[in-house]
This record gives C-alpha cells, structure tokens and sequence, in this order.
C-alpha cells in the first residue's frame, strides 16, 4: 500500500492547484510590464528556490557524472518549457486567464498522442474518452459563438 505522499496523483493535484495559482499571480504581476522580462524575473526566482530546496534537502548530485542521454533530453525539455512559459505569458497578458489557462491545458491531449506515439503508451478507451472529452472542453471554452 502506498501513502499518500508517495502516490502521484496527490502531487500531480498538488500540481494542478500551483498551476492555477500561478495563471491567477501571473496575470495580476505583469500587468504594464514586459510579458517576456517577467517570464526571465520568474525563471530566476525558480532557479534560486530550486537550489535552496535541493542543497537544503540534500539532493544535490553532480550532473557531471550524468548521461550525455540526459543532459540532451533535459535540454530539450528546457526549450520546451521556455517555449511554453513565453507562450503562456504573453497569451496571458492579451487574454482572459479563465480562457488561457484551460487552452494551455490541451497540453493533456498533446501529452497523450506524443506518448502514444513516442513512448509507446497505450492508454484504454475509457482513457482515451476521457482525453477527447478534454479536448471538446478545450475547444468550447477557446472559440465564441
């Protein structure tokens, strides 16, 4: 039996509650400023909070010794996620947070097909009805009449 501090869905929660928090603090913190300053100013605080939590926590490891495999996926991750943080605070600079934020997560299905495709995940049909019930969310809250 898991606890519940070790199961993933009490922090993939966990993640979703800090998630809608921070469309809710970002759409508040860079009104009349630069959308792409704030993501940079963001990104910073990050880094020192991270490495707070990490050497206080003792986690600390040198990356050194890591994989070359590693390093390159980590990499790209962290365009994919620069990429995605400029995107989303410039769509939240320009719109509603209660429409941004939901668009943003269409990531779920796009997370779903890459994994389908790229990891070889097989989610059930049950799964997948769930996944296109998000998407018609998705679109029905992106588009006006």
């Amino acid at each position: 039996m898991m606890t519940m501090t070790s199961h993933w869905f009490f922090w993939a929660l966990l993640s979703a509650v800090f998630a809608a928090l921070t469309a809710i603090f970002a759409k508040i913190g860079i009104q009349g400023i630069d959308s792409d300053l704030a993501t940079l100013i963001r990104t910073a605080m990050i880094v020192v909070i991270l490495a707070a939590f990490v050497g206080f926590a003792g986690k600390w490891s040198n990356p050194l010794h890591w994989p070359a495999r590693t390093w390159q996926f980590l990499a790209l991750s962290a365009l994919a996620t620069g990429a995605s943080w400029l995107c989303y605070f410039r769509a939240l600079q320009i719109g509603e947070a209660s429409k941004v934020a939901p668009v943003d997560k269409f990531s779920l299905v796009l997370v779903a097909v890459f994994a389908f495709v790229f990891l070889g995940e097989r989610p059930s049909l049950r799964e997948w009805s769930g996944i296109a019930m998000v998407a018609a969310g998705v679109l029905t809250l992106a588009f006006k009449r």
